[in-house]
């Protein structure tokens, strides 16, 4: 699957530590003079088959080759389902929806980190020079180490977390990594991470966390004291990290969803990643409609979340200052209500 997919979330450590039960599991294997091009890992959940490969390029015709294949095999199956996949489907002989999920910004890898900087931005050269000049000017005992696998620290992984925690919790927003979380990432890290740390002083200052699938590296934890704020040990950190995956004939860095601007300023470009519910007729689709609802709701829903947060227009910008205000005097408020609580 590393060879095939090269990527972490259709690979077998991955759906391992995440709970993946062999015995509930099936296999779709398509090769072709002896080797295999296709291989998909699938779950049979009553009238539904639910494909557990995420993250990866499927074509029209390998999808409906496979839509074939499970309708032909299991009479029951009313509709099969692709979560978070790349694809250039624009026909299908059986009725889909079609709506996108989430996006992956990913970086192409040159051959070698020269080749890498000179790509960016003329701005962004002179800033990386600048701000690393000033950190270790100022932190004469600053220093970057990269670990991989087996030699990764629970520890720093730890503090990494916790720096995430911190920054989340000062835009009142509750980090999503809870403790089940951190040791699936713990687990991970040690099985096939490569972790990039800067210390100062000994101590972390910031760290990046990467999982390898193949030639591919995803981007897991990015975080940093934000007493370094200032300097940026942050992005510094992760453009370090990017260089150590190019030494490493990395071919794609992942820097995964959130439209953030450090990432296209390392280069990146957004993939869209979409779901795709089949269906094998659409008396079949009319059968489920609470599954056919569920697609469509959670489909429109992620347009206007992502028209509010990233539309350009005057109407975008209105909704984003109205949110905006609607959270600030809700925290005002909160803040009104302890404060009488204190006294």
């Amino acid at each position: 699957m590393e060879r095939l997919y090269g990527n972490i979330f259709s690979s077998l450590l991955e759906f391992r530590v995440y709970g993946w039960v062999a015995g509930t599991t099936s296999t779709y294997v398509v090769s072709e003079n002896g080797e295999i091009r296709t291989l998909l890992l699938f779950k049979k959940q009553q009238r539904k088959v639910q494909v557990l490969n995420e993250g990866i390029r499927l074509q029209e015709e390998e999808m409906h080759r496979f839509s074939n294949f499970i309708f032909a095999k299991y009479h029951d199956v009313d509709a099969i389902s692709f979560r978070a996949i790349e694809t250039d489907l624009k026909r299908l002989s059986y009725p889909h929806q079609r709506f996108n999920h989430l996006e992956d910004i990913t970086l192409q890898l040159p051959e070698n980190a020269e080749a890498y900087l000179a790509s960016l931005g003329k701005n962004t050269r002179r800033n990386i020079k600048r701000y690393m000049d000033r950190l270790k000017k100022t932190f004469p005992s600053y220093e970057f180490r990269v670990y991989e696998a087996g030699e990764i620290r629970e520890d720093d992984l730890r503090a990494m977390i916790e720096f995430n925690r911190r920054r989340m919790a000062g835009k009142n927003i509750e980090s999503i990594i809870d403790e089940n979380e951190t040791r699936r990432i713990v687990a991970l890290a040690k099985a096939c991470g490569l972790l990039g740390i800067a210390t100062i002083d000994g101590r972390i200052a910031a760290g990046a966390l990467s999982f390898r699938a193949g030639r591919n590296y995803f981007l897991n934890v990015l975080a940093h004291d934000p007493y370094y704020d200032d300097y940026w040990a942050g992005f510094l950190c992760c453009y370090q990290t990017v260089c150590e995956c190019i030494k490493r004939s990395g071919k794609e860095f992942h820097f995964l969803w959130g439209r953030y601007d450090y990432k296209f300023t390392l280069g990146a470009v957004q993939r869209d990643l979409d779901n795709v519910t089949v269906y094998r007729s659409r008396m079949r689709q009319i059968l489920h409609p609470g599954l056919a609802w569920t697609q469509a709701k959670n489909g429109y829903l992620r347009q206007t979340k992502v028209w509010i947060k990233y539309g350009e227009t005057d109407l975008a910008h209105h909704a984003r200052l109205t949110i905006k205000r609607v959270r600030d005097m809700k925290r005002a408020a909160e803040s009104l209500v302890h404060g009488r609580t204190v006294t």
